[in-house]
Order: C-alpha cells, then sequence, then structure tokens
C-alpha cells in the first residue's frame, strides 16, 4: 500500500517541478488518474502517468477554443 502511493506522491511532485505552461492540467489529471488506477488493479503510477497527458490534452483543447471565440468576438490580442 505504502509504495504505490509513495510512488504517486513523487510523480506529482516531479510534475510539479515543471513550469506552470507545461502542466497546466496535468497535476488535476495525475491526481484523478492515480486514484482511479489505484482502485482499478494497482495501476496508481499508470493512471496517473495516463491523466496527465489527458489533462494536458484537455487545457490545450480548451485554451485553443478561447482563442477562436475571442478572435471571432472581435477582441483578438495583436
Amino acid at each position: 500500500m505504502k509504495s504505490p502511493l509513495l510512488a504517486v506522491v513523487a510523480a506529482l511532485l516531479v510534475l510539479g517541478a515543471t513550469s506552470a505552461a507545461n502542466a497546466k492540467g496535468c497535476i488535476k489529471g495525475a491526481v484523478v488518474g492515480g486514484v482511479a488506477g489505484h482502485y482499478a488493479g494497482h495501476h496508481g503510477v499508470l493512471g496517473a502517468a495516463a491523466g496527465c497527458l489527458y489533462g494536458r490534452h484537455h487545457a490545450k483543447e480548451q485554451e485553443r477554443q478561447r482563442q477562436q471565440q475571442s478572435q471571432v468576438n472581435g477582441q483578438g490580442k495583436l
């Protein structure tokens, strides 16, 4: 029990040490994925990695949609 928990905590600390721009969505996804992976067969680290990747993808998609909407509304940055 302690070993997977320590691995997830270590992964979160490493992910937290990255720059804020690259970690957007990663921490939240890693926590959710780690918990889900743990309960789905003791694969917390694998779940945390997958959750991080999905969280980053989702954050990029949201940012892309915000940029498109601001350009449509005529409020794009110059």
